[in-house]
């Protein structure tokens, strides 16, 4: 039985009130800040891991939190987006789309860039790194020499400390399965594949560039892109904040050039016009004057 007195019990999450007032003020400057749209559901959720950074910090309260915050927003602000996203992916995620894309979209671009041409894949929202990661050897398997063309995978995030991790390019074991061998030996050397950690092969990497970036934010790079994915990050927006970004994506695209997103999310909004499915959550844009085949709410 512990005999301790309360006040000096380590304090522990449940022991932070949280009440509807501080779930709102908290949803208000996660959607003013970062264009993050925070479901009433995820409340519990909220409260458990905010409670933690509370604690680790030594405040007393919800409202010393926000004090705290709006006082030391560029440091805090990185913690919180921290704490409000999940960062849940692997190499390889979704198969079915890098299948896609070495079968029928990467080939055209590899020809162009052998041609002289230029070409640029951007990973919007890449957490630590596995997806763009993935695209880099999905390249690099149909052309070596990638490394001496003009191509280069773009991938950003807006949380700073899994994109720190993404430029490290190294990961536990047990994070670097893919669906079989062929694709893992795209991504890794086989010679470490015993090893606790292991890392992203040399070529790979240097067809990647990291950068921060806030979807909902200025965009500086400025030219077009041939193939964009944009996967299981527009469900942290509401459906306005949804459309504007699919907007925004079909004029980064170039005509002909391919949008994926998430198996749970569906292009909705203006952008419909400009697109045509081309797959499961894959979408072409099409050229000024070409067709539409998107069903109008987006589905498949």
């Amino acid at each position: 039985m512990n005999t301790q007195p309360a006040s000096l019990l380590p304090r522990r999450p449940a022991d932070i009130p949280f009440d509807e007032g501080d779930f709102g003020r908290i949803a208000t400057f996660a959607k003013s800040e970062y264009g993050l749209h925070l479901e009433p559901a995820k409340k519990a959720m909220i409260h458990s891991r905010l409670s933690k950074r509370i604690i680790a910090l030594g405040l007393a309260d919800f409202d010393s939190y926000q004090e705290y915050l709006r006082a030391n927003l560029e440091e805090e602000g990185d913690h919180l987006i921290a704490v409000l996203t999940t960062n849940v992916t692997h190499f390889y995620r979704e198969q079915h789309h890098f299948t896609q894309l070495q079968d029928e979209v990467l080939p055209a671009l590899v020809a162009r860039a052998r041609a002289g041409g230029r070409v640029r894949l951007w990973s919007a929202g890449c957490s630590t790194g596995p997806e763009p990661y993935s695209l880099g050897g999905s390249v690099l398997r149909l052309c070596p020499e990638a490394g001496r063309l003009d191509i280069r995978i773009l991938a950003t995030d807006l949380d700073p400390f899994v994109l720190h991790r993404a430029a490290e390019g190294c990961y536990p074991a047990d994070e670097c399965k893919t669906p079989d061998g062929t694709w893992e030996a795209q991504v890794f050397d086989s010679a470490d594949r015993s090893a606790a950690k292991r890392r992203v092969r040399a070529d790979v990497r240097a067809l990647v560039t990291f950068r921060r970036l806030n979807l909902n934010g200025a965009w500086p790079m400025p030219g077009r892109f041939d193939v964009i994915m944009c996967r299981n990050v527009a469900i942290y927006f509401d459906k306005p904040t949804q459309q504007a970004l699919w907007r925004r994506f079909v004029d980064k695209l170039n005509d002909g050039g391919m949008l994926f997103i998430g198996h749970s999310e569906r292009v909705t909004g203006p952008a419909v016009a400009q697109l045509e499915t081309a797959g499961v959550t894959a979408y072409r844009k099409c050229a000024a004057a070409g067709p539409r085949t998107v069903h109008p709410e987006g589905k498949d």
